[in-house]
């Protein structure tokens, strides 16, 4: 069903009449609070009445056009308007202001605002992102209220920026933020001013897991600035809840009297991590090492492996493969999941295993590793010691993440977002 829809637009410094039509003002602004369902309705306007700012509620508005606003009596309680709790003002709040378009993953501004009338009320229905949009807000009043309402961004696939909005104690929602994946969120943090970023990691922070996600995603100069202006315990909360080789690499970007303070900070498990991982060069397969995958005895069954990575709550890319080890904790073996399910779930490891094509030395040079890897068309390699003992593993995503220059990944997040 088709509805009736208007652009902000061409109601700003509109007529504000009285129900007999005379003209008793005009309309400076449209009154919404964000969290009155999926699209928000105009609660009230501000106005500006004998050069006072009042506000005008909704149930005293009859009729909302295109250059006019008319109420619904011939009085209007002219007290000076005061924002209340939880109002956001359409143009001075939102309009020509940057929001996240979720669908698209990336940032768009707010050049208008489209009105629909659902139910014999307006409601916010989206934005116009378009260079029209913008040119038709510096037209002359006339002309940009026949202006025709172009397509436009659902107003439920955007998530609009709200922390500078005064005394309304309003916070971004994750709700619709959490259909994006933590890279997604992560480009845009990098995109964004430092005020917006620090607005969507807030909004991330409803979910731990997530928000450590995304500082794992983040380039090292933008984790450093996000963790600067928290208390060495919030730090501390976030690093606990990356994995260890990311917050390691982490604590290495930060300024050398902050590290030992956040690392007692820690769990004793992570810290001790953390601190292993510290002692290698980044460059080497140990500073890039993770040191968290799934290991067994060789004596183990396959129905126990198979049973180990359902329980596990390791990465995605570090679980494709099982570990196995002897009696002296040395590596004597691997398996992928795909030979694991062809086996009888008896069968024990030693029987499955195969000798691992490539074992890494922690010190083996990250350029040796990349050529090693594609070589065998690796997706995890094996770091082991002079002892055969598993240190860690090499992921081929890290691999990636390291080698790709980084004015690569800002070239392509600032083409996401243009």
């Amino acid at each position: 069903m088709d509805i009736p829809l208007l652009n902000l637009s061409s109601v700003l410094i509109s007529r504000l009449v009285d129900r007999s039509g005379e003209k008793i003002g005009r309309v400076d602004d449209l009154i919404v609070r964000l969290a009155d369902g999926d699209y928000p309705p105009i609660t009230g306007i501000k106005a500006r009445i004998g050069g006072r700012e009042v506000f005008v509620p909704a149930d005293r508005i009859a009729t909302i056009e295109p250059g006019e606003v008319q109420l619904s009596g011939q009085q209007v309680d002219l007290g000076r308007f005061e924002r209340r709790e939880g109002e956001v003002l359409l143009r001075h709040d939102l309009l020509g202001r940057r929001v996240i378009n979720v669908v698209g993953a990336r940032l768009v501004r707010a050049d208008d605002i489209v009105l629909g009338k659902v139910e014999e009320w307006w409601r916010v229905m989206g934005v116009d992102t378009s260079f029209r949009s913008l040119f038709r807000r510096l037209l002359p009043g006339g002309v940009r209220r026949r202006a025709k309402v172009r397509p436009f961004l659902d107003w439920q696939s955007v998530e609009p920026f709200v922390g500078h909005v005064p005394t309304a104690r309003l916070r971004m929602r994750f709700g619709r933020l959490s259909k994006l994946h933590p890279a997604q969120l992560a480009d845009l943090v990098e995109a964004a001013s430092h005020e917006e970023g620090e607005e969507i990691i807030e909004a991330v922070g409803d979910n731990p897991a997530v928000e450590a996600d995304v500082f794992e995603e983040l380039d090292p100069e933008h984790q450093v600035e996000f963790l600067r202006e928290r208390s060495d315990a919030e730090a501390a909360e976030v690093l606990g809840a990356m994995e260890a080789d990311d917050a390691a690499d982490l604590i290495g970007e930060l300024d050398q009297d902050r590290r030992e303070p956040l690392l007692r900070l820690l769990p004793a498990k992570q810290q001790r991590k953390i601190r292993a991982l510290l002692g290698y060069n980044p460059e080497t397969a140990g500073g890039l090492m993770s040191p968290d995958f799934v290991s067994l005895a060789d004596s183990a069954t396959v129905a126990q492996a198979l049973d180990e990575l359902r329980r596990t709550d390791l990465p995605e890319e570090t679980v494709t493969t099982v570990f196995a080890h002897d009696g002296a904790r040395r590596l004597s073996g691997v398996v992928s999941i795909v030979m694991l399910l062809k086996h009888d779930p008896s069968t024990p490891l030693a029987d499955a295993i195969s000798q691992p094509p490539l074992t890494l030395s922690p010190e083996d040079d990250i350029s040796d590793i990349a050529i090693e890897m594609a070589d065998y068309d690796l997706m995890l390699a094996p770091v082991v010691d002079a002892d055969g003992v598993q240190l860690g593993v090499v992921s081929v995503d890290d691999l990636l993440e390291e080698m790709i220059p980084d004015d690569w990944r800002r070239r392509v997040s600032a083409l996401q977002n243009e």
